[in-house]
């Protein structure tokens, strides 16, 4: 994503209803959300396997203040992985209704969505000149002129039609005209959503950790692993004081011995190709930089992967899985294990592993499944079901079949 040609698009999102169940979310950002995914389609394939890439930047005061310090916050996890369930599944809905391939490297006709927090209060005043300035935190999430000093060049931005939308996007793009000039055609307004209640998330606020864990196959990165790595990474407490350790997001990729008696086997991509995808997709999420989109520092070494990203500031370890534990009994220095609903048991298995070996327990974080309500198979279908239409079986399943 380095030229202008292949950079990102950014969909400006204002805060989510509340309470942000499945029914106001879908009402208040799928609108916008198929608006943005069609024009992309609309525009024609791309020359690459990568396709369109669309940030999908959903602006609220999601950080509170947590201590003395003037930038040590904390969030509510469960409130924060809600969200991003309930909106990685109308992403997923919206691309099947629009046949639109969105996991990671689909085709020069995918649009590869990623949803980020910013956190920002439409009630508040910006401080200072407005100038694009880095304002580092505890946290992965960033504020909205750190978010325009660090997240640039973009292809197109997309704004929503609405009260909210106009004030979002007259405070982000008087920061961002500093850092990059847009042309008219550049700036794209969709359709808004109903939103009629009152915009705050719940202030319950929760723990940040040095070291979260969590394991899968990562094949054909799509809405259901990205919502995964995105809950995960926002449990990072990132270190503010260069001299401490960096937070550690230790994953577990499940190696290619495993995956060999998979279905459509010859489909799952190589352990190096899917650990690549993992290190582009989190940089996403926890690389900042005043030049923009930059890679993260990666040393391979002893079946291990290592991404260093915010100079150092956090490190991704990506390790081979060979079995259900992987690292969770090999390194006993690990905070929390990060599951879905699917791998719910896992993590009371490492557990009891782990008090074997005289250990203390992983704290367990499950994450929602994504929703299937007003999916386009109807009300009918079950969650379960629509996960396995999204899974990456599924989708082996459908490029064999375009083989064909």
């Amino acid at each position: 994503m380095a030229n202008h040609h292949d950079s990102p698009s950014l969909l400006l999102l204002p805060p989510p209803p509340s309470p942000a169940d499945h029914a106001a979310l879908n009402a208040a950002y799928k609108p916008s959300i198929k608006a943005a995914i069609a024009k992309l389609k609309d525009q024609g394939p791309h020359l690459d396997d990568r396709g369109s890439v669309l940030f999908v930047g959903i602006a609220s005061p999601i950080l509170a203040l947590a201590g003395p310090e003037p930038h040590y916050s904390s969030l509510s996890w469960p409130a924060a992985q809600s969200v991003l369930a309930h909106v990685y599944g109308i992403v997923a809905i919206v691309c099947a209704q629009l046949s639109v391939p969105s996991e990671m490297r689909a085709g020069p006709d995918s649009v590869d969505v990623r949803v980020v927090f910013i956190d920002h209060d439409l009630s508040k005043p910006l401080a200072g000149d407005s100038r694009p300035t880095i304002h580092a935190n505890n946290t992965v999430i960033v504020d909205l002129p750190t978010f325009a000093a660090t997240y640039h060049p973009w292809k197109q931005i997309f704004h929503v039609n609405s009260e909210q939308g106009y004030q979002l996007f007259s405070s982000y793009i008087k920061i961002y005209e500093r850092i990059q000039t847009l042309r008219q055609d550049q700036l794209v307004v969709v359709e808004s959503g109903l939103s009629l209640t009152k915009n705050s998330l719940p202030s319950t606020q929760s723990k940040t950790y040095p070291v979260v864990c969590l394991g899968g196959t990562f094949d054909h990165l799509h809405a259901g692993h990205k919502l995964l790595l995105t809950a995960a990474a926002i449990l990072l407490k990132v270190p503010e004081d260069p001299g401490t350790p960096p937070a550690r997001f230790v994953i577990g990729v499940t190696g290619d011995e495993l995956l060999k008696r998979k279905k459509y086997a010859e489909l799952v991509q190589s352990w190096d190709l899917r650990v690549a995808n993992v290190i582009e997709f989190l940089a996403s999420i926890l690389q900042l930089s005043k030049s923009g989109w930059t890679d993260p520092d990666v040393i391979k070494k002893d079946n291990k992967v290592v991404a260093r990203y915010r100079d150092g500031a956090i490190e991704i370890h990506c390790v081979v899985l060979r079995d259900a534990f992987g690292p969770t009994t090999t390194e006993e220095e690990m905070d929390v294990l990060v599951v879905s609903g699917e791998t719910r048991s896992g993590g009371d298995a490492v557990n009891a592993r782990r008090r074997e070996l005289g250990w203390h327990d992983l704290e367990i974080f499950e994450v929602d499944v994504l929703d299937a309500e007003d999916s386009a198979d109807g009300p009918t279908q079950t969650k379960k079901d629509f996960a396995t239409k999204i899974s990456s079986t599924a989708i082996r399943e459908r490029k064999a079949e375009a083989r064909k």
